[in-house]
């Protein structure tokens, strides 16, 4: 699943669509260069059971990385794969 990356201002979401309909998204806020918060991740019901949720974290990771941006995981699903994954854990925001 091709998952993209839109930012506009201090908000953005990482998504994947299809057919021009957003199947799953995360949303999250910059309040800083250098500070991302995801607030929210949702997957449709078709994409359930594929781990695109784990693939918009995972994205989100990447680009935390090449951004040198720490991570605040408040959405309770981005804070569960946090926390089962301890290698994101240099972009975790302590």
């Amino acid at each position: 699943m091709l998952i993209q990356h839109k930012k506009t201002g201090t908000k953005g979401m990482f998504f994947a669509e299809q057919d021009g309909n957003i199947l799953a998204e995360m949303v999250y806020t910059q309040p800083a260069v250098n500070k991302m918060i995801i607030e929210h991740t949702e997957v449709s019901d078709e994409l359930r059971g594929q781990k695109v949720g784990n693939q918009l974290v995972a994205a989100a990771v990447d680009y935390a990385r090449k951004q040198d941006i720490k991570i605040i995981p408040l959405c309770p699903f981005a804070n569960a794969v946090f926390k089962k994954t301890p290698e994101y854990r240099d972009v975790l925001f302590i």
